[in-house]
């Protein structure tokens, strides 16, 4: 299976939420091989498996950027481009790292294929080749196709795929939703993220377009049309939400409003979920507050992290022990049901 974590409203929220659900996945399926891809420029997810602020993990992120075949998957994009339309001999093995190598708080059933800023420069690039017309080939499929062409070869010696997408919609955004299965939604609670979700199904799925002139280009009409299947909404997960009382009433609203859009499309758009009542495709993600600060700063699984006073940039903050077990097994409810 694969997991693409993806809001169109961005914010490191988002990533700490992914790396925290790929950690706990693993350490909670130690038989299981997984790989995570961090599809993002700004590579935040990258860092943290490798170390987070405290433990040089940006240093680390730029050696492996650094190596002969730039080990990331800018790297692997890089190499594309001169063969947009054909799959060059080519090995995944070389853009992966193992985490665990440089992060031993990270499971060693992780591998990962790091992200990169050079996507931003790809961009353009892979934009044109997608969108040149040359007969007999559908050359916008070819390029969206690139990452599924990567993992195809290694399609058995993984048994969960996570892959953390980038904020914007780009065309590097679009390769990575048409790889995965299911999609998971992190919003937190207020109105801004009540439209990205809306936004998101709309870039995704085509709905409610502001004119008939966008659908012969919407992403799920070119995917529908090479007869590839769109990724279903896995999971909306709902954060900004107190640690002992419940949704605050101030964000209650806005959260109680998204689920009115999500039961909404599930009666006019079943075909776009995994799950068919509400509450089976949410769940409450508590607010990790200093917690969740001091495990992205150490790069550290909230199950490895350890409580009391923490020294972060020079600054003294303190990690409680019960607050750090509720971030915990707000992840454990996530991880339950993917």
């Amino acid at each position: 299976m694969r997991y693409a974590f993806w809001n169109n409203k961005g914010g490191t929220g988002k990533t700490s939420l992914a790396f925290q659900t790929i950690c706990r996945y693993a350490e909670t399926h130690k038989t299981e091989r997984v790989l995570a891809v961090d599809v993002c420029p700004q590579a935040n997810l990258s860092e943290l498996f490798l170390g987070g602020l405290t433990n040089r993990g940006s240093d680390k992120l730029l050696q492996r950027q650094g190596t002969t075949t730039r080990a990331s998957i800018g790297g692997y994009f890089q190499l594309r481009l001169p063969a947009p339309y054909s799959v060059p001999p080519v090995s995944v093995t070389d853009f992966l790292t193992k985490p665990s190598d440089y992060n031993p708080l990270v499971p060693t059933n992780v591998d990962l294929i790091c992200g990169d800023p050079i996507l931003e420069l790809q961009a353009n690039a892979i934009n044109t080749l997608a969108n040149t017309q040359i007969p007999g080939t559908n050359t916008w499929i070819a390029v969206i196709s690139w990452m599924s062409d990567l993992l195809a070869p290694v399609k058995d010696a993984y048994d969960v795929v996570f892959v953390d997408c980038n904020p914007s919609f780009s065309i590097y955004t679009q390769i990575a939703l048409s790889t995965v299965d299911r999609i998971v939604l992190p919003v937190m609670a207020d109105d801004s993220s009540r439209r990205a979700v809306q936004n998101a199904l709309s870039l995704i799925y085509g709905l409610s377009l502001p004119s008939d002139i966008y659908t012969a280009y919407a992403f799920s009409s070119k995917l529908t049309q090479a007869s590839r299947a769109l990724p279903k909404v896995h999971m909306i997960a709902k954060n900004r939400i107190t640690q002992y009382m419940g949704p605050a009433s101030a964000y209650a609203a806005v959260l109680t409003a998204i689920e009115r859009d999500i039961d909404a499309l599930l009666k006019t758009h079943p075909g776009l979920f995994t799950f068919t009542k509400c509450d089976d495709g949410t769940v409450e993600i508590r607010d990790f507050q200093t917690t969740g600060v001091v495990a992205f700063a150490k790069g550290a699984p909230f199950s490895k992290l350890v409580a009391g006073k923490q020294n972060i940039g020079g600054h003294r903050v303190q990690v409680k022990e019960d607050y750090r077990r509720d971030c915990l097994k707000a992840i454990d409810q996530l991880v339950a049901k993917l």
